[in-house]
């Protein structure tokens, strides 16, 4: 099930250009273990991603693992729609349900050598 966050006309309360989203899995029972056979397609969707700058962070969330949380960069919601609809995790059951929900970053998301919001550094 895929709940797309709210996109705005200039972004998520950026002004415009990328924004931030926050892909949230929620996975099986066992989830160490049924991820296996297909971790390496997933792996290399990942890495695809973050190689195109769409992929900042990655990874599971909880010991042992019940969430995972990948965070992309991107003009709209529709880039961590599309992945997770082709990611194997989902496609083959391992993933029983996610969301995409927009980040409002407020600090760590500015260009290099700004200021960050507050003026603190």
């Amino acid at each position: 099930m895929a709940k797309s966050g709210r996109d705005t006309p200039g972004g998520v309360g950026s002004g415009g250009g990328m924004n931030c989203y926050a892909l949230i899995y929620y996975v099986v029972d066992d989830f160490v273990a049924r991820r296996a056979p297909h971790r390496e397609e997933h792996l290399r969707l990942v890495r695809e991603a973050h190689g195109r700058g769409e992929l900042l962070l990655a990874g599971a969330l909880g010991d042992p693992p019940d969430r995972a949380l990948l965070v992309f960069r991107a003009p709209d919601a529709s880039i961590a729609n599309t992945f997770a609809q082709r990611d194997p995790y989902v496609v083959r059951g391992v993933v029983t349900r996610w969301e995409v929900q927009p980040w409002a970053v407020v600090v760590g998301h500015e260009p290099p050598g700004r200021t960050p919001i507050g003026g603190v550094r």
